[in-house]
Formats: C-alpha cells, sequence, structure tokens
C-alpha cells in the first residue's frame, strides 16, 4: 500500500492544497522536460505508458472497498494527461532538433487546456470520469490529455499559418 500510495500521490504531491490536481499538473511539466531533454519524444511515450499502467494499479489499490472512487490526492492521473497534452511540443522538438523550451508559448497552452478539460470533463472526458473505477480516473485525464494535445496543434496552425 505505501508503494501505491507514493505513485497515486506523486511522491506526496496530491496532499499539496488547494487544488491538488493542478499541483499535480504542475509537477508534469519539469518531469516531462527531464523526459523530453533524456531520450526525446520516444522517451516521453514511454513515460506516458509506466505512469498510466502504474497510476492504474496505484488507484485500484488506494481505492480498494471505499466509496470513493476518486480521493483528490491521487494525481498520477493527472500527470499521464498532463504529458499526453505535451506531445506534439515533445515531437516538434524532438524531430527538428530543437530546445523544446523555445516553445514556451506551447507549454502554456498545454497546461491551460488540459486543467481546462480536466475540471470541465466534457464529452468522452465525463464519461469515463463517470465510470467510477480505477481505470475511470485514469481515463478521464489521458482523454482530456488527448483533447488539449488536439488543441495544441490546432493553436499552432494557427499560429504558424498552417490553418
Amino acid at each position: 500500500m505505501k508503494l501505491a500510495k507514493l505513485i497515486a500521490t506523486v511522491l506526496g504531491v496530491g496532499y499539496i492544497r488547494p487544488a491538488p490536481g493542478t499541483w499535480g499538473s504542475l509537477v508534469a511539466l519539469p518531469w516531462g522536460w527531464l523526459l523530453h531533454v533524456i531520450g526525446g519524444f520516444p522517451l516521453l511515450v514511454i513515460g506516458i505508458i509506466v505512469a498510466f499502467a502504474a497510476g492504474w494499479w496505484a488507484t485500484s489499490k488506494m481505492t480498494e472497498g471505499s466509496d470513493d472512487h476518486d480521493p483528490s490526492e491521487i494525481v498520477i492521473d493527472e500527470v499521464a494527461g498532463q504529458w499526453i497534452a505535451l506531445l506534439p511540443l515533445s515531437y516538434a522538438a524532438w524531430s527538428m532538433g530543437l530546445n523544446i523550451l523555445v516553445m514556451w508559448p506551447g507549454w502554456i497552452a498545454a497546461f491551460v487546456l488540459f486543467r481546462l478539460f480536466d475540471i470541465w470533463k466534457p464529452l468522452l472526458v465525463g464519461w469515463a470520469d463517470r465510470r467510477g473505477d480505477a481505470l475511470g480516473v485514469m481515463l478521464d485525464d489521458v482523454i482530456a490529455g488527448i483533447f488539449a494535445l488536439i488543441c495544441v496543434i490546432a493553436l499552432a496552425g494557427l499560429y504558424h499559418g498552417v490553418l
């Protein structure tokens, strides 16, 4: 249970108040940057897969036998979702040999859009959240991350005159 709690709360970040989900998303940014710097886009993708799998396991352990399927201190789902929102930036920097930090407006957009979709819970995000199980806890943030990813790509296309 201790390992599950460390993973699910992202080493205790989930206990920071107010807005633990926002803190979880914030801590995901420098860790996502570090994964990108160490191994580029491929390592960030691996990080997302590992965070999702470990988060699903840890969330199921932490919520076992509880009425609360999504306690606020569980923020590993925010880390996975936030990293998904950063994928377009990581891919562009990795494929073009750029310093990922030059795309700082994209980082801000990815963060704000992910938080917006995670809080608002439109369409499939809300569906996943209503599942009421550990998979739903992880999936709602994955889907919010995908929505943010799509918007980040669209905003980049608008900014660069592609759209």
